[in-house]
């Protein structure tokens, strides 16, 4: 198995311990990643907003970067993913504004979009392409006891015409895949909402309210610790847990995982392997019992 890796922009920066965790997971697994070194970031959204036909552009450029290599794309962010597959299903499925986005793009940079390529994150391609009964077999480290809240964030799940969880209402890709490799998923409602990154800078503290609130129901539910697929959800329940606990006046203290790093885990990696340290708020308490 072999695939184009986006990394996005945080995992080369403010998360590097997502790097670090999808290249042991991935080399452990057998997966080959050539990474996208000369992709562009895919907008975050916020590109979109001011100018979706130059996002739009510049996401082609990177699909047809992955086409000229034959291979689909991996992502490890979930706003990535959700980005490049709205843009990609906008093109797909409108030829004339693809028509248009491509004579910009070989203008631009003699390169086309020829609408070959898929866009698919880590998580789905361990569940969908390499199996779960594939990935039991490569679990040396159950994780046996670990009560895990995960949190999907907007991107994987919406818009829902270019998401590829299907069920929006009740997903469970997370689930199965925490349950492989030896964890209990527990539930809650907050699963499913948004972290607040998308309106951190317009207004910080509704962003860090959503974000409490979620982290709060995970605890509620008896979670010992989050698992997210997407970098950015990470950064806004982990990095700024301390000024939400200030602003809701409560103790949190609950590590929130990158999906790749609870998967190294279970594949045999370290503390130190995944870079545990990088985080704000420590997961060695919670995973103590298992990495012991």
């Amino acid at each position: 198995m072999r695939y184009a890796l986006f990394t996005g922009c945080v995992a080369k920066g403010a998360g590097r311990e997502l790097m670090n965790a999808t290249i042991f997971s991935a080399d452990r697994l057998g997966i080959q990643l050539n990474e996208m070194k000369d992709a562009s970031c895919c907008g975050a959204g916020v590109m979109d907003d001011d100018n979706h036909f130059l996002a739009d552009t510049l996401n082609a450029r990177t699909f047809s970067l992955a086409e000229e290599q034959g291979l689909d794309i991996m992502t490890i962010c979930g706003t990535c993913q959700g980005v490049m597959r709205t843009a990609q299903t906008k093109m797909d499925n409108n030829p004339k504004y693809k028509e248009k986005v491509n004579a910009q793009l070989k203008a631009d940079t003699g390169r086309v979009y020829a609408g070959k390529v898929k866009v698919k994150h880590f998580y789905q391609i361990v569940n969908d392409e390499y199996g779960l009964d594939n990935l039991k077999l490569r679990v040396t480290r159950k994780l046996s006891g670990l009560k895990v809240a995960p949190f999907y964030g907007c991107y994987v799940l919406r818009p829902h015409e270019s998401s590829d969880v299907k069920v929006a209402d009740k997903p469970d890709y997370l689930e199965k895949l925490i349950s492989a490799v030896g964890g209990t998923a527990v539930d809650y409602p907050e699963k499913q909402k948004c972290c607040g990154f998308p309106i951190l800078m317009a207004n910080k503290s509704n962003s860090l309210q959503l974000s409490g609130n979620a982290i709060v129901g995970a605890i509620k539910a008896g979670a010992d610790c989050i698992v997210t697929p997407c970098p950015l959800c990470h950064l806004n329940m982990d990095s700024y847990q301390p000024e939400i606990e200030g602003m809701i006046g409560e103790k949190l203290n609950l590590p929130i995982l990158h999906y790749p790093q609870l998967l190294a885990l279970a594949l045999g990696a370290s503390l130190d392997d995944i870079k545990a340290n990088t985080h704000i708020v420590r997961p060695n308490n919670a995973l103590k019992e298992i990495t012991a």
